[in-house]
């Protein structure tokens, strides 16, 4: 019941601030406007005056439904629905306070509901390795995502951010429009296990920037790597009691114009100073899954990116039209990491048709990786207890690699609402051969209060 509540109380809060619109003022026509970049409009001026002031309101919201329609572990099929509504304010301290070049920002998230790859798509003694509806995860709860201030010094050239925040909103960035999270948003942060949290969860953070010159910039970041911030009702805990070490990644980042269409060019490193667990071998060297001894300890695991985004072409010279390609891989330590690589590429196409100029489709394919030793430790296991049936309970599914596939459409339905319809295609769920491929279907939906 609680998280009923707390969805409650958003939903009544957002309604309210509509009314209040509606009712308050004469530009009524403001509020779910087509025009308007905001559902509840601009408040009779008073929103375009808080920005001028240096306070911008965020308020928005993120839906997902998936249904197996076809094979996965469990046919039996079903719909899932997931969401999230966040809250909060980029604040222009230049503005407000007279500090030159300094922002800061503060984001409330909730996330609710439930994923159809848990038990329906994948088998869930392996689960999936992507998930068909990206925005699920980190527990039902209110979550400080985001308390930083941000400034520049000598004529913008270094950038220095402080306070809370994750790794992915600086570093392997990238666009979350896809459903499959295979295609969205950070991926570093997807598959290198329990170091790098993404969006919602917030870390103790420090990024520096400096920009080389207009088209290049280097940065390096501290992260305080705390597992007891996935712990629920620690979505606002800020004390360092927990801490089991510091992720520091380091990229380069290069944004060119080819043929007068903008790209960006990630390369980037990671590594943790945690302990972490060998994947396979004992303290001894030799086969944990055998011995039954503890697990040997590696004083830090680490990785490195690439991440490619760049506009092939324009439509009939409008340069906000067009096709666009992208290309994520991302490489990561064998002996501690249960995913050792990860690639994929996406071609979207923005404006296909004249009479909707601002919507868009896009196909993506994506393919995760098992490390060899988790395989090879699995084998292991069911060979020490004697298993070799996959139907046995006790029987450790072997896991190698995931394929995903999702074509979807958005439908630009005003500037403050997209709907995204898709269909998701996952070859061996988990990594799982003997689990049959699955077709999902999805819809996205994304609006700004």
């Amino acid at each position: 019941m609680k998280k009923k509540h707390v969805n409650a109380r958003l939903i009544c809060q957002v309604s309210a601030a509509a009314a209040l619109v509606l009712a308050g003022n004469a530009m009524a026509d403001d509020a779910f406007s087509s025009d308007s970049k905001w559902m509840t409009g601009d408040w009779g001026g008073e929103r375009t005056k808080l920005i001028e002031q240096g306070i911008d309101i965020k308020m928005d919201y993120v839906g997902e439904v998936g249904g197996n329609l076809h094979g996965g572990y469990n046919d039996d099929k079903t719909a899932r629905y997931s969401d999230q509504f966040g809250l909060g304010a980029a604040l222009d301290l230049q503005k407000l306070l007279g500090w030159d070049n300094t922002q800061a920002k503060i984001q409330l998230t909730n996330r609710n509901g439930e994923n159809i790859s848990n038990d329906r798509v994948g088998d869930p003694r392996a689960g999936t390795l992507s998930s068909s509806q990206e925005v699920y995860g980190r527990g039902h709860m209110v979550r400080l995502t985001q308390l930083w201030i941000q400034h520049q010094f000598f004529d913008n050239k270094l950038d220095v951010k402080a306070g809370y925040f994750g790794e992915g909103e600086d570093f392997n960035t990238f666009p979350c429009d896809f459903q499959n999270l295979a295609f969205c948003g950070s991926q570093v942060g997807n598959w290198a296990t329990n170091i790098w949290y993404n969006w919602p969860v917030s870390q103790a953070a420090i990024r520096v920037k400096y920009n080389i010159n207009d088209e290049l910039y280097a940065q390096i970041g501290a992260y305080n790597q705390n597992p007891s911030q996935l712990e629920h009702g620690n979505g606002f805990k800020l004390s360092g009691s927990g801490t089991k070490g510091t992720v520091l990644p380091v990229e380069l980042v290069w944004s060119p114009k080819v043929n007068s269409l903008p790209g960006e060019y990630r390369v980037g490193y990671y590594k943790s100073t945690a302990d972490a667990n060998d994947v396979r071998e004992d303290v001894n060297g030799f086969d944990a899954a055998t011995t039954g001894d503890a697990y040997k300890t590696h004083s830090s695991k680490h990785g490195y990116w690439f991440v490619a985004q760049q506009q092939l072409t324009s439509h009939n010279g409008d340069a906000s039209r067009g096709l666009n390609i992208a290309a994520n891989a991302t490489f990561h330590d064998k002996d501690t990491n249960f995913i050792d690589n990860y690639q994929s590429v996406m071609f979207v196409y923005k404006g296909p048709f004249d009479a909707r100029p601002k919507d868009d489709v896009g196909i993506g394919a994506a393919r995760i990786h098992v490390n060899d030793d988790v395989k090879k430790n699995a084998e292991l296991l069911n060979a020490s207890n004697g298993v070799s049936d996959y139907d046995n309970p006790v029987f450790s599914p072997i896991r190698d690699t995931e394929y995903n596939y999702e074509i979807n459409y958005g439908f630009h339905v005003t500037n403050w609402l997209t709907v995204r319809p898709n269909l998701q295609y996952i070859t061996h769920p988990g990594g799982v051969d003997a689990v049959d491929n699955a077709l999902v279907a999805g819809l996205k939906i994304q609006s700004t209060f």
